[in-house]
C-alpha cells in the first residue's frame, strides 16, 4: 500500500479498540516471569555451551601477543576464539568498531575473545587465564582537548553538519540583547534492564541466533556481512528485549562471538556481557560541547539563532546531532547551526534515546531561559511569542501539525505556573529553596516503510506476524488494537507474533518511528485481508467488519465461516509518498518540573514534574502514559546524575556499573502526570499517529536545570547537576 495522500476516514477512526487504555497483552508473561528472554531460551536449541568473552586492556594499541594455553588446559573449555582462528570476517554497516578486535585495539573492553566451556563458571574462571602482552599506543581521550583538531563531518541520517539562514553575525552583533554561552553534556549510558545476550546455533551453513535486538533486518544484514555468508542464511528471532533505548539497534559483540563460538564448539553456544563488560564494549551516548547564542530585540523576538556543538567518535564514526532541533524550533529570520567531530579512542558513540534532540534541547532549552530573564520575560511568554507555523529554514513549509504554545500553555495552567516566583532564591519551605522551570520538547517524527502477514483461521482469530520488536514499549498491545479493530474482532481473538526474521520486515525499534510506522504495515495487510474476506463472501467492498462478523446488506457472516477450513492469508507493506517532504512532520510538548533544593546540603529533589504532549493520535493512552515517564525518568537522571567517567590518561569509562554509574531510583522520582493533546496528523499514516517514547525525554533536564535556577538563583550549565556546582553559591540560611 502507498500512503502518498492525506489520509480520510478510514475503519481505524471507529476507535472501538484504538485509542482505548489497554493493558498490555504481554504483561501476564513479564510479570510472571514467563517472558522467555534471549539468554532464557533453554528451549531453543540442545546442549548448549557457555561463552564468556574477554575484553581489551588498553584502550588503543595492539596485541603483541596472546596466550591460551593455560586457559585451553582448564576444566571443561572446549573452545576459544580469537581473531586469529575466527577466520575472514567482515564489518557491518552499523558498527563503527569491529565486534571482535586484535592484533589492532579501537577501544577499551573490545572483545578479542570468547571462551566457551560446559558451565558459564568454567567459562569464567578460564577467561581469567587468557594471557595477553599488550602494546600501548597513544590514544585521544578529552573532548574538550580536541575541540581545535574536530573536522565537520559528512551528513548523518540525512541531516547536514552545517545550516545557515540571513546573516547570523550582522544579526547577532546588532541585537540589542544578546546571549553567548557554553553547555556541556557528558558521556552517557543505556543501563537496560536485560544485559546484551545471545544463543547462536548452526544447521550446516545456516545460523539461528535467539538475540535481544531492536532491529531484526538491519541485524540480519550486519551479521551476514560480518560473517561473508548470505542474508538468507541467518534467522534472528528477537520475541522480547528488556529494554535497548538504542544501544541494541545494531548487532553487537554477543552475537558475533556466540555465532563464531557456536562454529568452533560445534553445538549451540550462548553468549551474556557481563553489566562492567556492557559500558565500555557496547555504543554510549556521546558527550558534547556546545555554544549557544541567541540575539533579540528588546520587545522579545529573536533576530539571531545560533548553535554549534561539537562531540567525538572513533574513527569513521558520526556526531551527536545536536543542533537538529534548533533548526526547526523557534522562528527567526537569521539562523546559523554547526557540528564540528572529534576523532576520539573510547567507545563507540552511537545512538541513545532522542539522539541528537536529547542533549540538544539540555542546552537550548536553558538558553531560552536566559536570554528571557535578560529581557525580563516570563519563559513561556517568551516561547510562545517566538513560535513558528512553518520550517524556519524552509518558510515555504508548513508544519502538518504544530500546538506547541498550546502544550505550554495547558501545562502552565495544569501546573500552576502563575505561582512561580520571577525572582529566583526567594521561594522557601522551611530549609528548602522551591522554584519551577519549563522547558519546550521537540523530536522530529519519521516514517519507515514497514509490513505484516495477517492469518484468520475457521475460528475468527485473526494472527499477525511482523518483525517488529517489543523492547518494552507496548508493540504487542498496539499491533493488537489494530488489527482488531480493523477486521472487527475483539482483542482476543488477535494473536501477534513478533520478532523473528522468518516474518515480514517491519519499521522495527527505534526514532520513535515504531509505533506509527509498524501500526500502519498491519493496517495495509489488515485492509488486503478484508478484501480477501468480501471478495470470497461475494459482498461489496463497503461491507462492515465488526463484532467477529462481516456483514452488507441484509446478510451476516461470521469472519471464521470466510476463512473455512484454509485460512485466509494477506500480507502488504506501508509505504510512503513524498508528504514527510511537502510538511514538517514533528511531535511537540512542554515539560514542567517543580525542585527543592536544600539550603545547607545542596541537595537536590524533584517534587513534581508534568509532560503536555502533541504527537498524534495516542493509539494506546496506558502505553503512551509510561512510555513519557520512564522517558521523564531518563531526563532527570540525566539532569541530576548520570556520567560516565573517564579516565583521561587509559581511556575508559571508570564507573562501568550500577554500582558507579548512577541512575534514577524510585525515592528519585515524584508524582509523575502526563497530558496528551486530543490530535490526529493525516499526513503520517492512515494511522494518523506520531510516536512519543522519544519527546518523553527531550527537554526534561533543561526543565530540571531552570527549576534549580529558579530555586536557587545559581545557574548550572555542566550536566549533571550535582551539590557540589550548587554548594558555594547558595544563599545564606536564614
Amino acid at each position: 500500500m502507498k500512503f502518498d495522500t492525506p489520509a480520510t476516514t478510514n475503519p481505524i477512526d471507529q476507535l472501538k479498540v484504538i485509542g482505548k487504555p489497554t493493558d498490555r497483552i504481554d504483561g501476564p508473561l513479564k510479570t510472571t516471569g514467563t517472558a522467555p528472554y534471549a539468554y532464557e531460551r533453554h528451549d531453543a536449541a540442545a546442549n548448549q555451551a557457555y561463552g564468556y568473552v574477554v575484553g581489551s586492556a588498553i584502550a588503543k594499541g595492539r596485541i603483541a601477543s596472546i596466550d591460551l594455553d593455560e586457559a585451553e588446559a582448564a576444566p571443561g573449555v572446549i573452545a576459544i576464539v580469537t581473531a586469529a582462528n575466527a577466520g575472514k570476517l567482515g564489518k557491518g554497516d552499523f558498527n563503527t568498531a569491529k565486534l571482535l578486535g586484535g592484533p589492532a585495539i579501537d577501544h577499551y573492553h573490545q572483545a578479542i575473545a570468547l571462551v566457551v566451556a560446559e558451565s558459564f563458571e568454567q567459562a569464567r574462571a578460564a577467561a581469567a587465564l587468557v594471557r595477553v602482552e599488550y602494546t600501548r599506543g597513544k590514544g585521544a581521550y578529552d573532548l574538550a582537548a580536541g575541540l581545535d583538531a574536530a573536522t565537520k563531518p559528512k551528513a548523518s541520517f540525512g541531516t547536514e553538519a552545517d545550516s545557515a539562514v540571513g546573516d547570523f553575525a550582522a544579526a547577532f552583533a546588532a541585537a540589542p540583547v544578546q546571549l553567548d554561552a557554553r553547555y556541556t553534556t557528558p558521556d552517557h549510558a543505556h543501563a537496560m534492564m536485560e544485559p546484551h545476550a545471545s544463543i547462536a546455533a548452526w544447521d550446516g551453513d545456516k545460523l539461528t541466533l535467539w538475540t535481544s535486538n531492536q532491529m531484526i533486518a538491519w541485524s540480519v544484514g550486519d551479521m551476514a556481512k560480518t560473517l561473508g555468508i548470505p542474508k538468507e542464511n541467518v534467522r534472528l528471532v528477537s520475541p522480547y528485549i528488556g529494554g535497548g533505548f538504542g544501544g541494541k539497534l545494531f548487532i553487537r559483540a554477543d552475537a558475533l562471538l556466540a555465532a563464531l563460538g557456536a562454529k568452533a564448539a560445534k553445538r549451540p553456544v550462548k553468549v551474556a556481557l557481563t553489566r562492567p563488560f556492557m559500558f565500555n564494549n557496547t555504543p554510549h551516548r556521546p558527550a558534547t560541547i556546545q555554544r549557544i547564542r541567541l540575539g533579540a530585540t528588546a520587545d522579545g523576538k529573536l533576530t539571531a539563532i545560533g548553535h554549534e556543538s561539537w562531540s567525538g567518535d572513533l574513527p569513521g564514526g558520526g556526531p551527536e546531532t545536536a543542533v537538529g532541533q534548533t533548526r526547526l524550533l523557534y522562528a527567526g529570520a537569521n539562523r546559523m547551526t554547526a557540528m564540528r567531530l572529534a576523532v576520539l579512542d573510547l567507545p563507540e558513540g552511537n545512538a541513545m534515546r532522542a539522539p541528537g534532540e536529547a542533549p540538544g534541547l539540555m542546552a537550548l532549552e536553558i538558553a531560552v531561559d536566559e536570554i528571557a530573564e535578560k529581557l525580563g520575560m516570563d519563559p513561556i511568554a517568551f516561547r510562545v511569542l517566538n513560535d513558528t507555523q512553518v520550517d524556519p529554514e524552509k518558510p515555504e513549509r508548513a508544519f502538518s501539525q504544530r500546538r506547541l504554545n498550546e502544550c505550554l500553555e495547558t501545562g502552565a495552567k495544569t501546573f500552576g505556573w502563575s505561582k512561580r516566583s520571577a525572582k529566583p532564591g526567594t521561594t522557601r519551605d522551611g530549609r528548602w529553596l522551591v522554584g519551577m522551570g519549563v522547558a519546550a520538547a521537540f523530536r522530529n517524527n519519521m516514517n519507515e516503510k514497514s509490513a505484516a502477514r495477517v492469518r484468520l483461521d475457521k475460528s475468527g482469530t485473526v494472527t499477525v506476524e511482523t518483525d517488529m520488536t517489543d523492547i518494552g514499549t507496548g508493540s504487542y498491545t498496539i499491533i493488537a488494537q489494530t488489527a482488531a479493530e480493523m477486521m472487527g474482532v475483539p482483542l482476543d481473538k488477535v494473536v501477534v507474533k513478533l520478532g523473528d526474521s522468518a516474518f515480514p520486515v517491519s519499521a522495527g525499534s527505534g526514532g520513535q518511528w515504531g509505533a506509527n510506522s509498524s501500526t500502519a504495515g498491519v493496517y495495509a495487510a489488515c485492509a488486503k485481508l478484508r478484501e480477501a474476506v468480501v471478495q470470497k463472501l461475494g459482498m461489496s467492498a463497503d461491507a462492515v467488519f465488526a463484532d467477529g462478523k462481516v456483514a452488507a446488506g441484509r446478510r451476516s457472516v461470521a469472519l471464521g465461516e470466510a476463512a473455512g477450513a484454509a485460512e485466509l492469508v494477506a500480507e502488504d507493506m506501508m509505504e510512503y509518498g513524498d508528504l514527510a517532504q511537502k510538511y514538517q512532520q514533528s511531535t511537540f510538548g512542554a515539560h514542567f518540573v517543580e525542585a527543592a533544593v536544600d539550603t545547607a546540603t545542596g541537595e537536590i529533589r524533584i517534587r513534581r514534574m508534568l509532560a503536555v504532549c502533541a504527537a498524534g493520535r495516542i493509539l494506546n493512552p496506558k502505553a503512551a502514559r509510561s512510555q513519557v515517564i520512564g522517558a521523564m525518568t531518563m531526563g532527570a537522571g540525566a539532569a541530576l546524575m548520570e556520567e560516565l567517567a573517564i579516565d583521561k590518561r587509559f581511556g575508559f569509562f571508570v564507573n562501568h556499573d550500577l554500582a558507579g554509574y548512577e541512575v534514577p531510583v524510585h525515592a528519585d522520582i515524584p508524582q509523575q502526570d502526563v497530558v496528551f493533546l486530543d490530535e490526529t496528523d493525516p499526513t503520517t499514516s492512515p494511522m494518523k499517529a506520531k510516536g512519543v517514547g522519544e519527546l518523553g525525554i527531550c527537554g526534561v533536564a533543561a526543565a530540571v536545570a531552570n527549576a534549580v535556577y529558579n530555586a536557587t538563583g545559581v545557574r548550572v550549565r555542566n550536566y549533571p547537576i550535582t551539590l557540589d556546582k550548587l554548594l558555594d553559591k547558595l544563599p545564606e540560611i536564614a
